[in-house]
């Protein structure tokens, strides 16, 4: 694996400078601003009792809503009108599913949980820090509800994050920004929990295929990097101070 410095000064498994602020809005159970390098995502976390009518009773669910603000890239985004669709609609199955992976529905209870993550500016890996960013949104909010007493057990059962690796000029990188996802022959996102296990890997040769043992480095690079957020995840987690 080449160390050669990339166009932002960084090695090849050398994440973006990652910024975590927990409890960002007084207004949501929880809440998260994230940012990857100079992609920044606000994630927001609410509980409400109306489940879906098809769960059992007694257990609850996650699920997420995900867009981009019109000016987040360079080129305006119109806003998605009624049901999201393509990307969007993609991007916010994701983002529930990895949540829900490290979610104990019966500890959650009959409650409805709503993951909120908007992409204020986008630079590459913006459904990576929307997930990231939405498990310290979660778990605050999680924070709040066994404060009160509404959980008799914790019901997220351990920490979660994703990461962007791909192949540019045929050097295997870690989290790439958009000028290198963009000349990607290789694009993949990795969602990991805590424990090592993955959750999602979204892999697609853009321009060129790929090996067994390059798939071995990419997920060896996505494992450094998650693990890297994660601890991050932790420190701010369990820090009084709201940065």
């Amino acid at each position: 694996m080449t160390m050669t410095p990339r166009q932002d000064g960084r090695l090849a498994d050398e994440l973006r400078p990652i910024k975590i602020q927990k409890s960002f809005l007084e207004t949501a159970e929880g809440s998260c601003w994230i940012e990857f390098g100079k992609t920044k995502v606000l994630c927001t976390a609410s509980f409400s009792e109306s489940t879906p009518n098809w769960l059992p009773d007694g257990q609850g669910w996650v699920t997420a809503e995900y867009g981009m603000l019109p000016k987040s890239s360079k080129s305006r985004i119109n806003r998605d009108g009624g049901k999201p669709k393509g990307r969007t609609a993609e991007i916010q199955r994701l983002i529930g599913r990895s949540l829900r992976a490290i979610t104990d529905p019966a500890a959650l209870g009959q409650r409805l949980v709503n993951i909120d993550c908007d992409v204020i500016q986008a630079d590459g890996g913006t459904r990576t820090a929307a997930i990231t960013g939405a498990l310290v949104a979660f778990w605050e909010a999680c924070e709040l509800m066994h404060s009160a007493g509404a959980f008799e057990k914790w019901p997220i059962r351990e920490k979660i994050a994703a990461v962007s690796v791909g192949l540019v000029d045929g050097n295997p990188l870690l989290d790439l920004c958009y000028s290198e996802d963009s000349l990607a022959g290789v694009d993949m996102n990795v969602v990991m929990t805590e424990n090592g296990e993955f959750v999602e890997i979204q892999g697609t040769g853009e321009s060129t295929t790929f090996s067994r043992d390059q798939l071995e480095q990419f997920l060896g690079l996505a494992e450094k990097g998650i693990r890297e957020l994660i601890q991050i995840q932790t420190n701010v987690l369990h820090s009084k101070k709201h940065t």
